[in-house]
């Protein structure tokens, strides 16, 4: 399987034996009034899926990691087992998806995973069926197996913005990068010395679809980012930073993720912060 297949993939597969298929919908900053992710599954979502509660999964912390235990327990309530492939899809415009292949790469080591190119909007545009209801599954027990190899924390962080050649890739917009636009949980606005914006919208074509490998390494390139090098991602809160990290996945480069992101950056009255 393919780290991104498309609509016509899936639809070709659907209740094929040993396909999981998750929704990973979430909204980390909400409009008004706020969108229920749980409530929209129910209302329609791609035959068979399992709503995957990527809100449940984030701690609202500083950090949003959460613990192995928490993932583990929800991928047993999910039915999920060690041969199973994953499919993810979303209706998010953070485009959480890739949030989830990176939750379920760093805490279900060796499980096929998959995002589904358009995700649900995709799915729908073209006509594809959708039904209702909460998704009923059979729990299995899932092992806490975390590999955070790739996961950066502050203390991190710092400590490379003293190294040459380190490279950080700010997912953000650039009014939030740039200080601009006032900062959506009322922290001081900004970006990490040294960082780089590649804001993560233009991963994507208009109907959702990501980038070809060629448009993504253009994209790369143009903002001098050298994939030969090491690369962590940053965001708001380490939602959006896995959208870089997954299009260098495309491109076969594997990326490191500041979990902690703006928010336990900002929050620290110690960092340094590049301001309007």
């Amino acid at each position: 399987m393919q780290p991104l297949v498309s609509t016509a993939w899936l639809a070709d597969r659907l209740g094929t034996p040993g396909l999981v298929v998750l929704d990973a919908t979430f909204v980390p900053v909400q409009p008004d009034p706020p969108r229920d992710e749980a409530a929209e599954f129910a209302v329609a979502h791609i035959p068979g899926a399992r709503f995957l509660d990527l809100r449940a999964l984030s701690t609202g912390q500083a950090t949003s990691l959460p613990a192995a235990d928490k993932v583990a327990g929800r991928l047993g309530e999910l039915g999920l087992t060690d041969d199973v492939q994953v499919v993810l899809y979303d209706n998010s415009p953070h485009r959480t998806a890739a949030r989830g292949w990176w939750l379920l790469r760093r805490f279900a080591r060796g499980l096929p995973v998959a995002i589904l190119d358009g995700g649900l909007g995709k799915w729908q545009a073209e006509g594809r069926p959708v039904e209702t209801g909460e998704s009923v599954t059979t729990p299995t027990r899932v092992a806490a197996d975390p590999d955070l190899a790739a996961v950066r924390t502050k203390a991190m962080v710092l400590a490379g913005l003293e190294k040459e050649g380190t490279q950080l890739v700010d997912a953000r917009s650039p009014a939030r990068f740039d200080g601009s636009e006032a900062d959506p949980r009322g922290l001081p606005s900004g970006h990490i010395p040294g960082s780089i914006n590649l804001h993560y919208a233009r991963f994507f074509r208009e109907d959702g679809t990501w980038r070809s490998p060629d448009e993504l390494g253009g994209l790369f390139a143009e903002a001098g980012i050298d994939l030969d090098r090491p690369i962590t991602t940053t965001c708001g809160s380490g939602i959006t930073a896995a959208i870089p990290a997954f299009a260098l996945h495309l491109l076969g480069r594997d990326a490191a993720l500041y979990d902690g992101s703006w928010t336990e950056w900002a929050a620290d009255p110690q960092t340094p912060k590049v301001t309007a």
